[in-house]
């Protein structure tokens, strides 16, 4: 196909997609839309007709990862383990990509995602929970999906800590040691129960 027909059939969506198979070969720092051009066989001014920059390109992509994993609300289903179950759910699509809670950190929810930020708050309101509690709750625990995630994904290998002194050190490496032991999901969801039992403890609410 020459590139003048492939320019013609180029939509947004398949900039977006093109996008997130080159984050994943390349990653966030060598992302361009010169790089991104070339990914999709076109000359780089053609991208401009759906994203004006790179940050907007990256704001797009951010969204798409969040819209791709949209899971169905709980009809019956304790508000407690549905965020951890949310969280998890963030945690995953944000290890679907390289990079990908570098892409999301910094980014607001956009306008496509409103509606099911609704109904994430409403469900949590139902619950007890006031609609300023609710939001606090969301972003809380988003914010420490993406930080978890950022630690996760820029990880190098170091055996400091299994390396310590145990007679020296002996409540750190047995904490340590407990904590390796659960394995990397079940660490996450203990951690994320931990925010939510705070949560829980500072509105009162158990249900």
């Amino acid at each position: 196909m020459s590139e003048k027909n492939t320019a013609m059939r180029l939509t947004r969506e398949t900039v977006l997609r093109g996008a997130l198979a080159l984050l994943n070969e390349i990653g966030i720092d060598a992302l361009s839309t010169r790089r991104l051009a070339q990914h999709l066989g076109v000359q780089s001014p053609t991208l401009y007709w759906h994203f004006k920059n790179k940050a907007e390109l990256l704001k797009a992509m951010a969204e798409t990862i969040m819209l791709d994993h949209r899971e169905e609300l709980p009809a019956d289903m304790p508000w407690q383990d549905w965020v951890v179950t949310n969280a998890g759910n963030f945690r995953r699509a944000l290890l679907a990509y390289r990079d990908g809670a570098r892409l999301h950190a910094g980014t607001r929810p956009q306008e496509s995602q409103f509606a099911i930020i609704e109904a994430k708050v409403a469900l949590l309101c139902r619950a007890g929970l006031t609609p300023e509690r609710a939001v606090n709750v969301l972003f809380a625990v988003g914010r420490f999906v993406v930080g978890w995630v950022l630690e996760e994904q820029q990880m190098q290998p170091d055996d400091t800590l299994n390396d310590a002194d145990r007679q020296r050190y002996p409540l750190l490496c047995e904490g340590w040691d407990t904590l390796q032991d659960k394995g990397a999901d079940a660490l996450f969801e203990a951690s994320v129960r931990l925010l939510v039992d705070g949560a829980e403890g500072r509105t009162g609410n158990r249900q």
